[in-house]
């Protein structure tokens, strides 16, 4: 057996002497039993495979933590102590992304706009606007030779020689020296009345400082809608505009709200000495709930309530102070939750292989975890249509939407939920999980069903015909849906599966892919590559570059599904290659997405209509779920599971929890509270 691989995946309490009744502060043991996952070594097929299981062996761990006494229940200040793996590397919002510097942050700046349970709300803000409010509005505007236009390409370009955009009745149009009248949205936002933790009150200018800081080249931040924006502008003291270049119909226009700073404070500095200033950086005034009053490098950063904060007279926040604690070691922050030293573990310090000792925490009274399915699925793409010379290296076999169906049905996914996940997650069939408001009825779903599986296979004509256990191709059983020659004969169903290096969980969802596949006469090589390889772009990558069988990786999903990933338009390939009529095949060049190659017209058809269209409009929520009812009876990938966030906290500690779209479980510090 070989026992290279340990993973802690249980852990149980036993309580012993913890008591938290004690007068005096006290060091006590915390003992723990320890569930191991092993790789073994079995004989499959006449070949030896290393398969990843879960045995019941154990050791015993013991841990020391310092445990505080706990003294008569006294109503007194209540400070909050979050327990991340990471430090913060700057205070500083446009600075970075860092999970761990936005769960302080969250603390520091009011949140304008939240994005809880794949929707938006208001926070900061009066109101979300909309087209059918009439804060939002789409008019009709001349264009002239010169102006800024969004083209059909959604590339920023003056009207000019060369250009087609879109005009106001939907048609294409080429430039033709004229002027062309076109579709322009303008939004308008309304602040609530905020203040910065320097007394000053928050303005309108503030947000527009915002927008500019953002456009500056040295702010390292994503520019694309900036880049789309003809104007963004104070209309009071507390409102502005956002107003898009003509052509450019955003889908979420009513997020295009741009974050204030304070530019009285601010303003003397240049954006690329914002990044390092330390009272940017390390203790910037803010307009949240509570504002930083130590940070010790390494260890901790600390803050106070914000006196000045917008919602104080509604008694926020709860809370009277907030420490946040840096612990990288997972099994310390662990033991720190369970002495009270911590109230709060973040996501970025737990993960699923925690669940079974927090479920078991949880079974005592000890701790309550929050297991939250997130926005990152997994999946396997079929090498469909692979590119150049790879595709001469093996059978069609997965042209044939039905081999897809199949091997999706001989994929145990719920195996792969229960025994990485600890079933805390959930099977997906599409690239949306079950709870988005535009997952649709009619989706097909298929089963892990075996029987199923080899059956279609049957029919389709893929047989073992020496009887090994592997199927072979024999062109004359499939021609109806195959030119290949009959020179690939006889050759085994053995394809290769490729997926990242140094990630277990992706090891042991393909081990059980590869045992699965073998129960319907599918032979798998396994290979794995550092990221660097497997993600780069064509035509040398492997992945991007179309020269894979079989390829395992993530997505992110969102508010809005992501039905360009697949998308005809989105297969990458080379920019110089043309069809036959004298169209582009590969649009996206090398950039393209769709790396399994497959194209359907009524997908595409769909998927078009859906991102053509505004959220609230027929076209927007019908597209959308009639190209998911169109990816799922095609299948070409096969959609597994999602990610989970974990965390926890002590059981006194109220209104806080983890959301599948939020990407900071701290987003509403300002309610957390602590109940003796």
């Amino acid at each position: 057996m070989n026992m290279k691989r340990w993973a802690l995946v249980a852990l149980f309490v036993m309580l012993g002497a913890v008591v938290l009744a004690a007068c005096q502060p006290q060091t006590e043991t915390v003992t723990v039993e320890v569930t191991r996952v092993v790789t073994e070594t079995v004989e499959v097929a006449g070949e030896a495979v290393e398969v990843t299981r879960v045995v019941t062996e154990t050791v015993v761990e013991t841990v020391t933590v310092q445990v505080e006494a706990e003294e008569e229940m006294v109503e007194g200040p209540k400070d909050l102590i979050v327990c991340q793996a990471q430090e913060p590397d700057t205070m500083y919002p446009l600075g970075g992304s860092m999970l761990a510097a936005r769960a302080v942050q969250h603390a520091v700046f009011t949140n304008y706009i939240t994005n809880l349970s794949f929707a938006y709300q208001a926070d900061g803000l009066e109101k979300i606007p909309s087209l059918a409010d009439g804060d939002a509005v789409i008019n009709e505007v001349e264009v002239q030779p010169g102006d800024m236009v969004r083209d059909v390409t959604d590339t920023v370009v003056a009207w000019g020689e060369g250009v087609t955009v879109e005009n106001s009745a939907g048609e294409e149009v080429a430039f033709d020296g004229n002027a062309v009248m076109m579709n322009q949205l303008a939004v308008d936002f309304t602040m609530l009345p905020t203040v910065w933790s320097d007394g000053t009150p928050v303005t309108a200018d503030d947000s527009v400082y915002g927008f500019e800081l953002v456009g500056d080249p040295d702010t390292p931040t994503a520019k694309y809608v900036y880049e789309r924006t003809a104007s963004y502008e104070a209309t009071g003291d507390l409102s502005v505009r956002w107003t898009g270049l003509p052509g450019y119909m955003d889908s979420t226009y009513f997020v295009n709200f741009y974050a204030p700073y304070p530019r009285h404070a601010w303003g003397g500095y240049t954006a690329a000495e914002l990044l390092e200033a330390e009272d940017v950086s390390r203790l910037p005034i803010g307009d949240g709930p509570f504002r930083i009053v130590d940070w010790v490098a390494g260890d901790s950063i600390v803050l106070e309530k914000n006196e000045y904060y917008y919602r104080a007279d509604e008694g926020l926040p709860y809370l009277d102070s907030v420490t946040f604690k840096f612990i990288p070691d997972t099994n310390q922050l662990v033991a720190q939750l369970l002495s009270g030293q911590c109230d709060i573990g973040t996501q970025d310090a737990l993960s699923a292989g925690e669940a079974p000792f927090l479920i078991e925490a949880e079974a005592n009274g000890l701790l309550v975890p929050y297991f939250q399915t997130g926005t990152v699925y997994e999946h396997i793409d079929f090498g469909i249509d692979p590119y150049g010379e790879y595709a001469d290296t093996r059978p069609d076999w997965f042209e044939d939407a039905r081999v897809r169906q199949a091997m999706t049905m001989c994929t145990d996914r719920q195996s792969m939920v229960d025994n990485i996940l600890y079933g805390r997650s959930e099977v997906i069939q599409t690239y949306i999980p079950s709870v988005h408001p535009l997952y649709p009825e009619g989706l097909t779903e298929w089963p892990y069903d075996v029987d199923a599986a080899n059956a279609l296979l049957d029919e389709i004509g893929f047989i073992d015909s020496d009887g090994d256990g592997i199927r072979e191709y024999y062109s004359a059983n499939v021609a109806a849906n195959n030119s290949d020659p009959a020179s690939w004969d006889g050759t085994p169903f053995k394809v290769t599966l490729g997926t990242t290096t140094g990630n277990e969980m992706r090891q042991q969802l393909t081990q059980i892919f590869k045992e699965n596949m073998l129960a319907c006469g599918i032979d798998i090589e396994l290979y794995y590559l550092p990221s660097s390889e497997w993600f780069a772009d064509g035509p040398e990558g492997v992945l991007f570059g179309r020269r894979f069988d079989l390829g395992e990786f993530a997505w992110l999903t969102g508010v809005e599904p992501s039905c360009n990933l697949y998308g005809g338009w989105n297969i990458p390939g080379p920019p110089e290659d043309v069809n036959e009529d004298g169209s582009d095949p590969y649009p996206s060049d090398w950039g393209g997405q769709n790396e399994a190659g497959w194209s359907n017209a009524e997908f595409d058809a769909a998927c078009q209509l859906a991102i053509g269209s505004l959220p609230g409009t027929e076209g927007y929520e019908m597209g959308h779920k009639e190209a998911q009812i169109i990816f799922s009876e095609n299948v070409p990938v096969i959609p597994l599971f999602l990610r989970l966030k974990v965390a926890a906290a002590r059981p006194e500690i109220v209104n806080f929890g983890v959301d599948p779209t939020q990407n900071s479980e701290l987003y509403n510090i300002y309610e957390i509270d602590i109940q003796h």
